[in-house]
């Protein structure tokens, strides 16, 4: 059988349940949805994906207390997925293998293939038997009830999910071999699996044999269908062995395999846990329950710590909050005193769900003993029973297979309940009696139940992964179509023939054949291209290649630069293109003799015939009118009206230049920059500054006809720094003095792009414009805006009027500043609307930046304002660049993404490109590629260096064609994917209202899962969610973009923020896309101060936080350090100087300088994440439950968010419906 690279998961989807995404179904009115249902968010977006809230009307209102999201669905599944302990220990192993893999691979890489999240369907009849006895005549009701007939009675297990088949065996029902279809064996990628809902449906394991959580308050008070959840055997999940292990893929291992099961001990009835091993004292939360289980009862009585157990809010860290494998010995979280229902199972060591280890560590830790990667796995408690004795053997040794007990389980299984988290009032700001205690009396009905967290696939477990599995080696380039390590990972990188993954990045690294596969599959062809990509120390920047007068080799037809994949013929005398085919004469000057081969014998020692990335130099026949270009100019245009002067934006920008000149730009470090200064000041009029080396002080012209605007001076407006130092210095002096006591308020904003483009035009060079801008240019002049801020449009069909320029004037000046090469980067420093949209155009046609410094204040925002600024300043930059994309025959270039200007269908034009810009280009068939040949791109940009040289940067890519889906599905980049999607996305918003630009990209990505699932995956039962193993982050990554400010704003998010961020976006590489979506949030509580590394990340959900840690998060713009309220004293003292929580000062905006081991690496490590972003991120500090909470709470991605965005488990549920239609 194939063995395929998947994850799959279980959820059980009963037809007449709430649907987690609408209103409720008719048949539940007595029980009240919570507001987060299906109405509207608190800040009056409606709810995307309504969560199903369950059915009880005395469940506390709001999900139970630090419960993560909306409950998705009813009945509990009893036990989390046992993933594959049924085979041993010896088969037992962890972890995704690595992305696009060979098929056949030995077992360690193949390791964990979880069940595939059972959505739904009928059951096998081989279920029931398994189960202990029922306990009690309420029990067996219980149990009968839950056994639907027919598809009438509404079942809490699940939102739209099928019930169970009528041919449920009676519990007590002898095991039938049953036939294995829906037991999903092929798993093939080892990755958690995803339930989604109840989990009700999958074919249960031998060792299910936990009796059903009770069901009274259904039955005794809910509606007269009933309302049971399944027994339990059905609530399980499928036992997938892992792949590569060939005598389990086919069907079920007969009888003895399965020999845990048996009846239980009757001593047990109502509360089995699987024996845990000694060293993990307990998956609960706080270690083994009290010997009187008071917790199963909801409402009965808080469980007590045992007294070995720190107390439920001890200040130590979390244990394991890192999404490893329990440690040996990890310490237990807490119980919850006053917690609302039993303390679930899943919550295990917090984040276990990060999943199993990685492949390439081998089976299970194997320091711990099979089972200790097994902690969490326990069935949750079941509700209502009576208390029985706790399970003795909870401390015993693991159990062997045969034996009797749950076989150790697999980390990462699905479908386990998730408990409230210690002391958090719930996740979500403005909902309602969060936490507040039940109202119901004692037996109170079992909280609603949803999708384990821990059991969907983690983004952490796959960046965790891919650091073991490609972090060490260094990747070469040479072997065409091999997926890159992660951005996340660190690597380094050996040019052997195809540009380095910094250079480019595909979507796919196998493109299918043909565009119908491609128009199957929805996977996007794309590239995102960042051509001047800063590399580490330790590589190679691109070989500059000089061929004289003649100029570099190209291909006569298609105009391809030589590279390795132009082929010699006769000896050497010609050459065949790789891109056309046609053949070409090789220079005389050039030839070569060819060796036994076919290679030319100076393969490696040219550049361009052996690297994947090199520059030539231009001859000038690639310069404008034939004649090499001048040194570029930077331009300084400061806004001097009053509200810029007020907030002190002019004196610091001024007393910065005085030392920043001496860092421009320069090709060679030990000689002096070529580039030239000039500066201007401006509000209602402009004020030119001549700053001539001979002149003893400054001289001022105002022009105040901005309606034309020109410069009143040639010779001394550009000038040297070295020459005209102190002119330039006592100019810097006096303009905050000169307009010390301005008046005016108004500003220009066209004039001033204008003036700059008309001095570079006379000087007849290149170059940038920094404009420090600060409102609305409201002022009589060209491109005059009003204020259109109306947030009542948001949401409408006219909303893309908002992202759209007021005027077109901008549009034009922008196509004449990248004729002249004229790059503009703006700063703005608004305290009101200044839009964005408008003012940003030229900055994003011209390859410019946008920073924006909204209400700045100089005693907070100085040092984020002129770092950008430096860094904007020294970073490397080319001028009036012209990028083209060429490609083999069979695929072309169709469409391109970024801060570029395009004249024509095929040049991409940049006046100015640096170190940080990409572009986005997206490809589509034209005709048949072969697998033979592959498809090849070549990126070529012609740009002007700091020093006025004339070069040409070449990137070469090749990646493989494939004729199967499964190879597509095989060697795909997520990242890389929702980088397109987002860029693809916020330029729809311009001409589609969001609501339609968010429902398509949902069904894009349901149509590229269904795909998968239709043609690669093996057959299973219509409930499970089947993902491949290299996509299956796609649905959490792409719900961030769905619920990003662009596409779903919340009522705070102002329409410049979203203009911004649009902006912002377009122009990001893979690594900056993929910490904005899904921020990094780091435990400082786990940091080793002697260790260079970094503690591992957790995921951005609420209930990862402890009340007693420390955690950092960054999204490439912000550094949040949010403080826990029981963080410990020395933790604090040693952080922040103070031991009192209640004395840190959150208006901080850097950590104080403290002489300890922890403060001095907790700086270095905040200094190396700033190093790593484009933009420097101010540092802010949160205290938890203070104001700012709710701006850090926005960027935990995986929760329900205040916009109306669904949590990552909803979002699942919620594609795996999209899922099903497409394939009914």
């Amino acid at each position: 059988m194939r063995v395929r690279d998947e994850l799959r998961m279980n959820v059980n989807q009963q037809p007449h349940m709430a649907s987690p995404y609408g209103q409720p179904q008719p048949g539940y009115q007595g029980y009240p949805q919570p507001g987060y249902g299906g109405g509207h968010a608190p800040s009056g977006y409606p709810a995307q994906y309504a969560p199903y809230n369950g059915p009880g009307s005395a469940y506390q209102q709001g999900p139970p207390q630090g419960m993560r999201g909306p409950p998705t669905s009813g009945a509990p599944p009893v036990s989390g997925a046992q993933n594959y302990s049924q085979f041993g220990q010896g088969e037992t192993q962890n972890g995704p293998p690595p992305m696009g893999a060979p098929p056949q691979r030995p077992p360690v890489s193949q390791t964990y293939t979880p069940a595939a999240v059972n959505l739904s369907g009928p059951q096998p009849p081989y279920g029931q038997q398994f189960e202990a006895p029922p306990v009690s005549m309420q029990q067996m009701t219980n149990q009968m009830a839950s056994m639907q007939v027919g598809s009438t009675a509404p079942s809490p297990a699940g939102p739209g999910y099928a019930p169970p088949s009528v041919s449920q065996a009676p519990i007590s029902a002898a095991y039938t071999p049953a036939a294995p279809p829906t037991f999903p064996l092929a798993s093939t990628a080892p990755t958690q699996p995803l339930p989604t809902e109840a989990m009700a449906q999958a074919p249960p394991q031998s060792y299910y044999r936990v009796p059903p959580p009770a069901q009274q308050p259904f039955s005794s008070t809910g509606p007269t269908q009933p309302q049971a959840p399944p027994p339990v055997s059905q609530q399980s999940f499928p036992q997938v062995p892992p792949v590569s292990q060939p005598p389990f893929s086919t069907a079920l291992p007969p009888g003895p395999t399965q020999s845990y099961g048996g009846p239980l001990p009757p001593t047990q009835p109502s509360f089995q846990r699987p024996l845990l091993p000694t060293s993990q004292p307990s998956s609960f939360p706080g270690g083994p329950p009290p010997t009187s289980t008071p917790s199963q009862f909801p409402g009965v009585m808080p469980p007590q710590p045992p007294v070995s157990q720190p107390s439920p809010y001890h200040s130590g860290p979390p244990p394991n909050a890192t999404g490893f494998p329990p440690q040996v010995g990890a310490q237990p979280r807490p119980p919850l005193a006053g917690m609302q229902g039993p303390p679930m199972a899943s919550q295990g060591p917090p984040m276990a769900s990060q999943g199993p280890p990685m492949a390439s560590q081998g089976p299970p830790m194997a320091s711990q003993g099979p089972p200790m990667s097994q902690a969490n796995h326990v069935p949750p408690s079941q509700h209502g029973m009576p208390p029985s004795p706790t399970n003795a053997s909870l401390s015993g040794p693991p159990p062997q297979p045969g034996m009797q007990g749950y076989p150790p389980q697999q980390n990462g299984a699905f479908g386990q309940v998730r408990g409230p988290q210690p002391g958090y009032s719930g996740p979500y700001s403005g909902q309602p009696n969060y936490g507040a205690p039940s109202a119901a009396p004692a037996p109170a009905p079992p909280a609603p139940k949803r999708l384990d967290p821990d059991s969907i696939p983690s983004p952490i477990q796959v960046i965790e992964d891919d650091k073991a599995n490609k972090g060490s080696e260094p990747f070469t380039t040479g072997v065409r179509g091999q997926a890159p390590p992660l951005v996340t990972t660190k690597f380094q990188v050996r040019d052997q023939g195809n540009a380095s993954p910094r250079y480019i990045r595909c979507t796919a690294y196998n493109v299918p054949c043909n565009s119908d596969m491609a128009k199957q599959s929805q996977v996007p062809l794309a590239a995102v291209i960042k051509p001047l990509a800063t590399l580490p120390p330790d590589e190679t920047p691109p070989y500059l290649v000089d061929h004289g007068e003649s100029g570099p080799i190209r291909c006569n037809r298609c105009k391809a630069y030589m590279c390795p994949f132009m082929q010699f013929i006769e000896g050497g005398r010609r050459f065949q293109c790789g891109f056309c085919s046609c053949v070409t004469e090789v220079p005389p000057h050039y030839f070569q003799h060819l060796d036994h081969t076919g290679k030319r014998v100076d393969c490696y020692d040219r550049p361009e015939l052996s690297m994947g990335s090199y520059e030539f130099m231009a001859t000038v026949d690639y310069c404008k009118n034939n004649k090499f270009p001048q040194p570029p100019a930077f331009i300084f245009l400061i806004d001097v009206s009053y509200n810029a002067v007020k907030n002190g934006m002019v004196g610091i920008v001024c007393q910065e230049l005085k030392t920043l000149l001496d860092y421009l730009p320069r090709q060679n470090p030990d000689v002096e920059s070529n580039i030239r200064v000039g500066f201007v000041t401006y509000n209602k009029v402009l004020h030119f500054y001549n700053v001539k080396a001979s002149l003893a002080q400054p001289q001022m012209m105002v022009v105040s006809d901005v309606a034309d605007m020109f410069v009143p001076l040639l010779d001394g407006f550009l000038v040297n720094v070295s020459e005209s130092r102190v002119v330039i210095e006592s100019l810097l002096d006096q303009i905050p003095e000169m307009f010390a006591d301005t008046r005016e308020t108004e500003t220009v904003f066209g004039p001033v792009i204008q003036a700059g483009l008309e001095a570079l035009k006379a000087a007849d060079c290149a170059g940038k414009l920094f404009v420090f801008h600060s409102s609305l240019p409201i002022a009589e002049a060209p491109g005059k805006l009003k204020n259109r801020e109306d947030k009542k449009l948001v949401g409408t069909d006219k909303e893309k009027s908002l992202f759209q320029p007021q005027v077109s004037f901008y549009n034009t000046l922008a196509k004449e500043c990248v004729a002249q090469g004229c790059c503009v980067d703006l700063f703005l420093f608004p305290n009101q609307y200044v839009d964005v949209a408008t003012l940003g155009v030229v900055p994003t046609s011209t390859g410019g930046s946008i920073y924006k410094y909204t209400y700045f204040q100089a005693s907070t925002d100085q040092e984020r304002f002129l770092n950008d600024l430096r860094r904007d300043v020294q970073k490397q930059v080319g001028f009036d660049a012209v990028m083209r994309v060429r490609t083999s025959t069979g695929i072309r270039a169709t469409d391109f993404f970024g801060s570029f200007y395009m004249s024509n269908t095929t040049d991409v034009e940049l006046a100015g490109l640096d170190c940080d810009k990409t572009v986005t280009v997206e490809f589509r068939h034209d005709d048949k590629l072969s697998e033979e040949t592959g498809a090849l791109m070549q990126c070529a940009v012609l740009y002007t260096t700091c020093n006025g040289q004339r070069r040409l940067r070449i990137h070469n890519m090749a990646v493989n064609c494939c004729s199967q889906l499964a190879d597509l599905y095989r060697n795909c980049e997520t990242d890389t994917i929702i980088n397109f999607f987002a860029k693809y996305a916020y330029r729809s918003v311009l001409s589609s209202p969001t609501k339609n630009v968010r429902d398509s990209l949902v069904n894009q990505c349901a149509q590229i899962l269904a795909c998968y699932r239709k043609n690669c995956a093996s057959p299973s039962s219509a409930g499970q969610l089947i993902l491949p193993e290299c996509m299956k982050l796609l649905p959490v990554y792409l719900n961030c973009v769905l619920k990003s400010d662009i596409l779903q704003p919340g009522a705070d998010v102002s329409l410049d923020d979203r203009a911004y961020l649009r902006q912002l976006v377009s122009a990001m590489d893979v690594a900056e896309s993929h910490v904005f979506f899904y921020p990094r949030l780091l435990p400082l509580q786990q940091l080793d101060v002697e260790s260079m590394s970094l503690p591992v990340a957790v995921r951005d959900s609420e209930e990862r936080l402890s009340r007693g840690g420390v955690y950092l998060l960054e999204n490439g713009l912000n550094i949040f350090l949010w403080v826990g309220v029981n963080a410990q004293q020395e933790l604090l003292q040693n952080i922040f100087g103070t031991p009192a929580f209640s004395q840190i000062d959150p208006n901080m905006t850097s950590l104080p300088a403290l002489d300890n081991p922890f403060s001095k690496r907790l700086r270095e490590i905040i200094e190396s994440v700033r190093a790593q972003r484009s933009r420097y991120m101010k540092l802010m500090v949160v205290k938890q439950e203070d104001k700012l909470e709710l701006i850090f709470k926005h960027f935990l991605v995986e929760d329900k968010s205040n916009n109306g965005g669904a949590s990552y488990v909803d979002f699942l549920c919620h594609m795996h419906k999209e899922i099903r239609q497409l394939l009914s």
